[in-house]
């Protein structure tokens, strides 16, 4: 008895031609993917801000746990934007009574500069709010649907609303502390020197929406302030951080142009930027490479800077933005630290 094995070479061609044909289509796909992402940061920061959205919704819930049961008037939406524009709005939190005013905090989110929402911070906003401070949080166009100065331009404006629709929202003007956690702590730096530095607002081409004396602090959380510094990290951590400034700059090259220049604050900060809360988590990279040298130089330009720390050994080591996990007892303890430094900056 003879078996016919004329089909086992054909069909094992056909496999290898299918194995091959497969093969060579994911080799095309990633040459595809590999030029497109040399050619536009789009499709790399959109998987990005994916990831960062579902981490701030997670930590959104976290906090809200935390919350107290203090009243607190809400007003979602606000638009500060002379047009209907999504990206131009604020939400206002504040026990003040009608006609009362309270000292304000206006907080930036963060996000890498191409994600993130007010929504994300309001819990923490509440907590402040309910702490009997008018809290704000901003929006402002993200990369790289807008490019730099956007979102400056776009915050400047909102500055300006609340300067001048104080009495209404429960703002006190004259006892404002601007705030901002990662990238946002970024803007809420540049706002910063672009309200206490007139060689700074020459620069960026921009009238301050406030004065200096109205700036009665800051409020920087794990932020970036030397763009230098960004420019010469390496790893996963570095292509993260390098597509995103590409997608919020709209240039490859911003570590040599004027967008990471005016970017870099650490550069630009004098005796009369505002009195300082800086912290960043000892497990957080940023804060070794940004928030330590930042206070640094503050502290060097003659400003008033309180800052928390934690030592390279201390357990659980604490990660970017860890002040709002507030299921952690070293976040509580940077609450705590934080009303403490607003209480005794402030007055009600």
């Amino acid at each position: 008895m003879t078996t016919d094995t004329s089909e086992r070479p054909r069909r094992r061609h056909r496999g290898w031609r299918i194995f091959g044909w497969i093969g060579g289509s994911i080799v095309a796909i990633i040459l595809i993917v590999s030029l497109v992402g040399a050619i536009t940061p789009w499709p790399s920061a959109m998987l990005i801000r994916a990831v960062f959205e579902q981490g701030g919704t997670a930590t959104a819930e976290e906090m809200e746990r935390h919350i107290p049961d203090t009243a607190v008037d809400a007003q979602l939406g606000i638009q500060y934007g002379e047009s209907n524009d999504p990206d131009t709005t604020l939400d206002v939190f504040t026990t003040a009574a009608a006609g009362d005013v309270l000292p304000t905090i206006v907080w930036v989110h963060g996000g890498a500069w191409i994600s993130g929402e007010s929504a994300n911070v309001d819990p923490y906003l509440r907590i402040l709010a309910g702490e009997g401070y008018t809290a704000v949080g901003l929006n402002y166009t993200l990369g790289p649907e807008g490019t730099y100065p956007t979102a400056v331009t776009q915050l400047n404006t909102a500055l300006k609303y609340l300067d001048e629709n104080a009495a209404e929202l429960g703002i006190d003007s004259t006892q404002i502390v601007l705030a901002g956690d990662s990238a946002g702590a970024q803007l809420a730096s540049q706002l910063a020197v672009l309200t206490t530095n007139d060689r700074y607002a020459h620069l960026m081409g921009l009238t301050p929406a406030l004065q200096p004396d109205q700036l009665a602090g800051i409020i920087l959380n794990c932020g970036v302030y030397d763009m230098t510094a960004m420019a010469e990290l390496d790893g996963i951590v570095a292509w993260g951080f390098k597509i995103a400034l590409w997608a919020y700059t709209g240039t490859k090259s911003w570590s040599a142009s004027y967008e990471g220049a005016t970017m870099s604050t650490i550069d630009f900060v004098t005796e009369d930027f505002p009195a300082t809360y800086i912290s960043g988590g000892n497990g957080d990279g940023l804060t070794w490479l940004q928030s330590i040298p930042m206070s640094s130089a503050l502290q060097d330009a003659g400003v008033d800077v309180t800052e928390l720390f934690w030592p390279a050994q201390h357990e659980p080591a604490l990660p970017h933005e860890y002040q709002f996990h507030l299921d952690m007892p070293d976040a509580q303890t940077a609450l705590t630290a934080t009303l403490d430094w607003l209480d005794a900056t402030t007055t009600k």
